[in-house]
């Protein structure tokens, strides 16, 4: 018993060290200039096709809480209220499913005039999902009257891939675009009680994404 809670005391010390590797990449795309100011709001939409090309909710509540944070925050408004404000234009059987079709729902009547009353100067509508790409490898636990454990380790490794479409409801026009992908492999690994090792690829191409789309919309002000 006291090696068994030796090695359970080592891995717990041990396991908030580990994490898998991961590797990013964030690219943009500038059609005009940018510039927010502090009464106005950015709102996040994240696909909502309701199959599995769904963006995460948990992906754009991700961003909005990054935006939302650190010496420059930007004002957001939900999602929901958004679209609640523009009702019925984001109704579920009604609501654009990418960004082309956003940008003729803003060319329809009385659009510009509802948007202009809740004061949201930038949109960006979120697209991607983050998938497993490979996994492999074997793990085995067993328990008896002597004890019990897990030994050997498995792994998965998964792709994040995100773009964001932002657009100034000012003037209904593109800004831009800036995409985040990031790559990273995540291991079980057993010795005695399993121990996971992970990448979080999901996590970082959030927090890319989000700080390059601060830089976007307020670097030019």
């Amino acid at each position: 018993m006291v090696p068994l809670m030796r090695n359970l005391l080592i891995a717990l010390v041990l396991l908030p060290l580990l994490s898998g590797c991961v590797s990013s990449r964030i690219e943009q795309s500038r059609d005009s200039s940018t510039g927010i100011e502090s009464d106005e709001a950015i709102v996040l939409l994240g696909r909502a096709s309701y199959n599995d090309k769904q963006t995460e909710e948990s992906f754009t509540e991700c961003i909005a809480d990054v935006l939302g944070r650190g010496d420059n925050p930007i004002r957001l408004i939900g999602q929901n209220q958004f679209r609640d404000d523009l009702y019925p234009w984001f109704e579920p059987r009604t609501a654009p499913t990418s960004a082309d079709e956003l940008g003729k729902l803003f060319t329809q009547p009385g659009v510009k005039e509802r948007i202009a009353s809740v004061n949201v100067r930038y949109l960006a509508w979120i697209e991607g999902d983050t998938v497993t790409i490979d996994s492999g490898g074997s793990m085995s636990c067993t328990i008896s009257t002597f004890g019990g454990g897990c030994f050997g380790m498995s792994y998965w490794e998964e792709d994040a891939s995100y773009e964001a479409a932002i657009w100034d409801l000012k003037t209904m026009t593109s800004t831009g675009q800036i995409s985040a992908d990031a790559n990273g492999t995540s291991y079980l690994a057993g010795l005695i009680i399993p121990i996971p090792i992970l990448a979080r690829p999901g996590n970082a191409a959030c927090k890319g994404l989000a700080n390059q789309l601060r830089e976007f919309i307020v670097g030019e002000t």
